[in-house]
């Protein structure tokens, strides 16, 4: 399975490099896995609605770009599913019996997805009704990539 991370910023905390390496590790047995930053684009201060709409449609163009064109794209979004670890693995499992195995989930920025990111989603993944931080959101991502893996080859996971 090929798995793209389309995300918007660059991580700079430490601890979350070094913990979304250490995931990116693991996963390496189990699928191909590539993470794309796309530039953060700047937001003015006290943003006007059609600022936000200008900033976002400007990052959701990027992240377009980003998306190979067969790809099954997955969005993370408050408003999508929330699925279980263990319906995170049956889904993966359900579309690589359905011939999609190059997949590509997509983070958004600080104020979100572009409307032209969500329409062009196959599908929407919510992790929780709780905001995160997007670099934040991108270590969950890994970790629960691993975690279904693992549990759809009924391994052991302590971690």
């Amino acid at each position: 399975m090929r798995i793209t991370i389309v995300a918007v910023g660059k991580i700079k905390e430490r601890y979350l490099t070094q913990g979304i390496g250490e995931f990116v590790k693991r996963l390496a047995p189990y699928c191909r896995l590539d993470i794309v930053e796309i530039a953060e684009e700047k937001m003015p201060d006290s943003p006007s609605v059609a600022d936000k709409a200008r900033v976002l449609g400007r990052e959701g163009e990027r992240i377009l770009k980003a998306v190979r064109p067969a790809s099954h794209l997955i969005v993370l979004d408050r408003g999508g599913a929330r699925l279980s670890s263990e319906d995170l693995a049956a889904r993966l499992d359900a579309l690589a019996l359905a011939g999609k195995s190059d997949l590509t989930f997509v983070i958004g920025g600080a104020f979100g997805l572009a409307p032209a990111v969500l329409a062009a989603a196959a599908e929407k993944l919510s992790f929780s009704a709780l905001t995160f931080t997007h670099q934040m959101i991108r270590l969950l991502l890994v970790e629960q990539l691993y975690r279904a893996f693992k549990i759809s080859r009924n391994e052991n996971y302590h971690h």
